[in-house]
Order: structure tokens, then sequence, then C-alpha cells
């Protein structure tokens, strides 16, 4: 049945409920950092720059030089820097909706990804391959402080795997307050030791830029090739998800106003799909620094963040002080960017769990089981064929993403099939919205046959291509075939007040959640059809007995 509208002024209370101890220590733990829930205006105080500094503190990873310079030594400089264009320019376009969304609606990409054709269950396909996402690159980079502990302590390999998974559990436990807090006092730090010694490289002896732009790669002649481009084009684009990690920051934005709206947008854009331009430059830089490597280490050796630095250092510094700075830039691009990768995976993790199960198990559970499965891969040399697994990874990637972005860009402005306001809650939405769930299907399955040689050795390089143009075309598609009906399980949640404010932001009124007993803003709560009274957005997910879920309504209901 329909409850019609709440208003504050119903106050019926709430009778005895089972469960209420899971529900309220479920509350207590998200309020932390309001992990799997809208992010409320009240606790936003952080300006734009704040947030933007916090999120690019995120993207201080070594991994890009690993990319880079696998990718240059293949197929030569020109092939790999030609690539790297081609996949920064798809993530910059994709990244940008997201980012947008993510910082004006204050919601993280899985919530977004619900309301943007996936369905309240849907979105568990993709909550997963964003979890893979941080665990894979939380593997990579534990992967790049091992080999520097080993080169400038002496620990074997083994034990700077555990050392570098263990160190970030203490750091990662208390949300945003501390990662804000690292990520803004480590990145100068670190954009010294990152930035110095390429500079001096390139103004001391001009002749490094030659030998880098001249480089053929391995085999190669040093011309432009298709093949090639599309191949590491393809190995950059397994970074396509990394926007999900930025929207774990950028969903903490305050409301965008008339007075702030300058600042606003450069640090949406910035921080947003503005990541990339960093990452490029990174991924040039490790081809770069390969390159000259070469010179004193063994191809394979030349590919590793550590040696490069070492290389780079030795050539400005005295010989005490290179190992030290090489390990300490190493450990700092580690911390600063696995605690992210810990943090953004738990939340998916979690996510996942608490939608399926109806349970909420707390975040730390979902730290550790991340943690434990990238500690896994590292001990499995995981590193020694990093370009192949993230090949392969993104094919998965690239179809979420472009699905989604495909989604807020055509179905949702030029289109209008899709709700222009993003919806979350359980009751709101259908469980399965065929939308984004066959686009994204249909699109990454044929890119990963086709990544795997199924439909012939010539087609394989084209697998991230197929991935992203089979997203764009069928989740439009789907949306005009199925109408639009598929989104909104019902357009109304009975309450009165409205979700969005004068200015377009989210509401800034609360309620207070009878099941929990817990104040949230307007945007993560419903009416309760058997009371009078709201429930918020996680005691709907963890309701087992759909007591306090809305029943289905026709349009306009």
């Amino acid at each position: 049945m329909d409850t019609g509208l709440y208003t504050e002024a119903d106050t019926a209370p709430a009778p005895p409920r089972t469960g209420r101890a899971e529900n309220d220590q479920a509350a207590k733990e998200t309020l932390e950092d309001y992990t799997l829930r809208f992010a409320p205006r009240s606790y936003r105080r952080w300006t734009p720059m704040v947030v933007a500094t916090t999120a690019l503190g995120g993207i201080a990873y070594l991994a890009d030089f690993s990319i880079g310079a696998g990718i240059g030594l293949a197929h030569g400089t020109g092939n790999a820097l030609a690539a790297i264009l081609v996949a920064a320019a798809v993530i910059f376009v994709t990244g940008f909706p997201l980012a947008y969304y993510g910082a004006r609606y204050n919601i993280d990409l899985d919530l977004i990804t619900r309301g943007s054709g996936f369905g309240y269950y849907g979105s568990v396909l993709t909550s997963v391959i964003f979890a893979s996402f941080t665990f894979i690159f939380f593997a990579t980079e534990g992967s790049i402080m091992a080999q520097g502990l080993k080169l400038g302590l002496g620990l074997p390999l083994w034990l700077g795997y555990l050392v570098s998974t263990l160190l970030v559990i203490p750091l990662v436990v208390y949300g945003m307050k501390a990662l804000s807090k690292l990520q803004v006092w480590t990145t100068p730090v670190w954009l010294l030791l990152m930035v110095g010694p390429l500079a001096y490289l390139v103004a001391t002896d001009p002749g490094t830029v030659h030998r880098f732009l001249a480089y053929p790669g391995t085999g190669g002649d040093g011309g432009l090739n298709t093949a090639s481009v599309l191949l590491g084009a393809g190995v950059c684009l397994s970074l396509i998800a990394q926007i999900g990690e930025q929207i774990d920051y950028l969903r903490f934005m305050p409301p965008k106003t008339r007075e702030n709206r300058r600042s606003w947008w450069t640090a949406v854009i910035m921080a947003g799909p503005g990541w990339v331009v960093l990452g490029a430059l990174k991924q040039a830089a490790g081809i770069f620094l390969a390159v000259y490597a070469l010179a004193k280490v063994a191809p394979a050796a030349a590919a590793e963040p550590i040696q490069q630095f070492k290389g780079a250092f030795d050539a400005m510094l005295p010989p005490w002080l290179v190992l030290p700075l090489a390990v300490v830039l190493v450990v700092i691009s580690q911390i600063k960017i696995n605690v992210t990768n810990a943090y953004s995976g738990s939340l998916a993790w979690t996510n996942s769990f608490t939608r399926v199960t109806r349970r909420y198990p707390g975040r730390m559970v979902f730290v550790l089981a991340n943690l434990g499965i990238a500690l896994i891969l590292m001990e499995a040399d995981m590193f020694s064929f990093l370009n192949a697994v993230l090949g392969f990874y993104s094919n998965c990637a690239i179809a979420w993403i472009v699905t989604v972005a495909t989604d807020i860009m055509v179905n949702k402005y030029l289109l209008k099939l899709s709700p222009h306001a993003p919806e979350f809650r359980r009751g709101m939405l259908y469980a399965v919205n065929p939308v984004g769930v066959v686009a994204f299907t249909a699109a990454s399955g044929l890119s990963i046959a086709m990544y795997f040689h199924a439909l012939g050795d010539t087609l394989q390089p084209y697998s991230p291509v197929a991935a992203a143009v089979l997203a764009f075309v069928l989740t439009p598609l789907m949306a005009v075939v199925t109408k639009g009906r598929y989104y909104l399980r019902r357009t109304a949640d009975g309450i009165a007040e409205p979700l969005l404010d004068a200015d377009g932001n989210p509401s800034a009124h609360t309620y207070t959640c009878h099941v929990c007993r817990q104040e949230f803003e307007r945007p993560d709560v419903a009416a309760c059809p058997a009371h009078d009274a709201v429930v918020c957005s996680l005691c709907l997910s963890t309701d087992r007995t759909g007591a306090h879920v809305l029943p289905a309504a026709p349009a306009g209901a």
C-alpha cells in the first residue's frame, strides 16, 4: 500500500524490532565517514581545494611508471606516447560526468551506478569489478614498495609484501578525516622527490631526451603501429576505474553555490577527470626513466620504479643519499595510494555484501579481506605479468565506466529516458535494470573474447575499442528499447520535503530514522510503509523482512 506523504509532524512511536543492536552498530560505524551512504552537508566542512588536494594525493602511485615503462620497452616510445594520449582522452571524457555527479550529489560511484542503468542489485556486478581494481593496484604498489625495501634494506620480497600490507591497516581504519591529513601533508615531499630528478636529468643531459624519443622498443623499428598503440592503450585504460577512488573523496565536496562555483568547478575537474593528466605524465616519465636505466640494468629491472629513481638519483646526489631517498619516495607513494586502495576496496566489498545478504558485518572485515587478496597476488609475483593482468582487466573496467558515463550524458541529458537526479535507495529502484546490465555484459564479454584471441589475432588489439564502442552504443539503445521503464520502481519516496534545495544541491533538512534512531539528511531517508516515520538507506539495505521497504507504485505515485 502507499502510505502517502510523511511530514515532520508525524511522530508515531516505533514498536520493538528485531536486529536493533545490529542496526545501531552499523549506523554508528558508517557515520564515521558515511560509508555506503549519501555524505550529508553537516559533515562536508572541507573547502573545494582541500578535497581536491586529498583526492589528488591518492594518485601518487608509482604503478604509472611501471605501466609506461612496460609499454615503452615493448612497443617503443612513439607508440607508447600515442597509447597514453588515446587512453587519457577516453578516461577524461568518461570521468567528467561521473566526477560531476559524485561531487554535486555527494554519493560514491556505486550509488551513482545503481541509478544510472544498473538497478539496486545489478550494480553489485560493478562493485565487484571496482573492488578487484583496488586489490590489483594494491598488489602492484605493494610489490613496488617491496622492491624498494629489498634494494634499500635487504628485506626479502616475501617479507616486503607483508610489511607493505600491514603498514596501511592502522591508517585506513579512520576514514576521510585521517586520510585528508595524510594526503595533504605528504604531497609536497612526494612532488619534490618525484619531479626533482626528472628536471635535473633533462636540464643537465639533453641527450637523454633524444634517446628517450628515439627508443624503438624490443624488436621494433620506431615507427607508429596501430596494433601497438591499441595494445598499449588497453593497458593504460585499466586505470579508467581510478575515477571511483577520486569520487570517494569528491563526494565530500561542499554544496555548489554562486559564490564558490569557480573554485568548486576547478576542484571537480582537477581532482576528477583531471587526475589522468598527472597519470599520463607519470607514464611518459616512466618510459623516460626506463630508457635511461637501460644503460645500467636489465630491461626487466628497468620497469621497476625503484631502479628508475635510483638511476636518476645517482646522477645528482652523493652515493650515500641515493638509496635512502629512493626508498623514501617509494614508501611515501605506496602509503599514499594504498590507504586509498584499502579504503575504497573495503567500501566496495561491504556495499556488495550488505545488499546481497542484508547484513552489515563491519567495514574492517573487508579491509582485511581486500588486503588478504592483494597479499596473495603479491606473493604469486603478479608484478612479473602486470601488463597481461591489466590488459585483461581493462575490458571490464572500460565497459562499466563507459556504460555509466553514457547513461548520464546521453540517457539523462539528451534522451531524457533516465531520471536526472540520481537514485540509490532500496525500494525506489528496480532490482535489475537491463539498460546497464545488458550493455555492460555484452561489451565486456565480447571484448574479453577478443582479448583472448577468440575472434582471431588481427582483432585482438582492438578489444578495448570494442568494449568502449559497444558500451556507448548499447546503453542508449537499451534505454530506447525499454523506454526507460526499469530505472525507477516508484517516483515518490513518501516524504513531502524536496530532495534538492533551491540551488539544486541535496537538501540539508534532517529526519530521524525510526530503526537506528540516528539523524540523516533528506536524500538518505524514505518513508516507512509500516509506520508514520522514516527509515535511512542503510537500515533499508539491512531490512531482512522487507517491512520498511516501500511497495512498487505506478509512475507518478
